[in-house]
């Protein structure tokens, strides 16, 4: 159950990433980024209702703090990077970020990987690697530097680091409250930052979300459903697994990127996406 809800994330991170791209020349950065932690808001508040309220254990309220302060950070480069580079070049960045988790995961969180369940997490990140290989290029560290000469590919790898950190603390706050009590927490106090950070940093704001609350609200749901779904998974799962898979929204990006947005490359890349496939049925079956 727990790798089907990890793909739903996958699916659904995806589909924010591309909704983000269609309005990036038209919205800050800062604007989606609120977006994306405040329209949630009422869809969680309502499942949290039904769901209940539970009693909540005092490393929730720690773990909350570290977490809003952090992906705070990590939301506003998130968007930004995708706002300046292709989808195809940036996202995949985010595909390090199990590679981070196999460090930051036992130090945190004491998690280790069984020896297939690993092999799994570097045929994902083998995959990345391949779908941004071109043959034209010398040496085995040239698309990597590929990535890293692109200013919204360095972005998102920063926040592939984030993310390798805020993961673990998504784990510490789902066992002491609930998925749904903790996402519900982390966008509340996320929409309070990020709210204030955008207010600050654009004077435009409000006609901004008028003219584009449509796409605002499909960004906030999606990424609502991608959480709530991660959350659950990593609850019964290791954290690097659900991550790997979650990944795996790389290469639904890339194909977003070819089919709406004319990006170039994706058959080139057929067998980095071959790779990220195996990744996750290896997780799920061996791991």
């Amino acid at each position: 159950m727990w790798v089907f809800l990890a793909l739903v994330t996958a699916f659904f991170t995806s589909f924010k990433d591309v909704i983000a791209k269609k309005i990036s020349d038209e919205v800050d950065a800062y604007v989606i980024a609120w977006a994306w932690a405040f329209f949630p808001l009422p869809f969680l508040y309502t499942v949290l209702f039904f769901d209940g309220v539970p009693v909540v254990q005092p490393l929730f309220w720690k773990a909350l703090g570290f977490s809003t302060a952090i992906l705070t950070v990590a939301y506003v480069l998130y968007f930004k990077g995708v706002k300046c580079s292709d989808l195809s070049l940036a996202v995949p960045m985010l595909s390090f970020t199990p590679l981070f988790l196999l460090v930051t995961s036992p130090l945190i969180l004491k998690e280790f990987p069984r020896p297939f369940g690993m092999l799994g997490v570097f045929f994902v990140v083998g995959g990345s690697y391949v779908l941004n290989f071109q043959p034209s290029q010398r040496g085995v560290l040239a698309p990597f530097k590929r990535l890293l000469e692109n200013r919204g590919s360095r972005y998102i790898l920063t926040v592939s680091v984030i993310y390798s950190i805020g993961a673990n603390i998504d784990k510490m706050g789902v066992v002491s409250s609930s998925p749904v009590m903790w996402i519900t927490a982390m966008n509340t106090t996320l929409s309070i930052t990020l709210g204030i950070l955008m207010i600050a940093k654009n004077k435009n704001v409000f006609t901004q979300i008028k003219q584009n609350w449509f796409f605002l609200v499909i960004i906030g749901l999606s990424g609502a459903i991608a959480l709530v779904a991660q959350m659950y998974a990593i609850r019964v799962a290791l954290v690097l697994y659900v991550i790997a898979i979650k990944r795996t929204s790389v290469v639904i990006t890339a194909l977003w990127g070819f089919f709406m947005f004319r990006e170039k490359g994706v058959r080139e890349r057929s067998v980095g996406i071959a790779l990220m496939i195996a990744g996750v049925f290896v997780i799920s079956f061996l791991g």
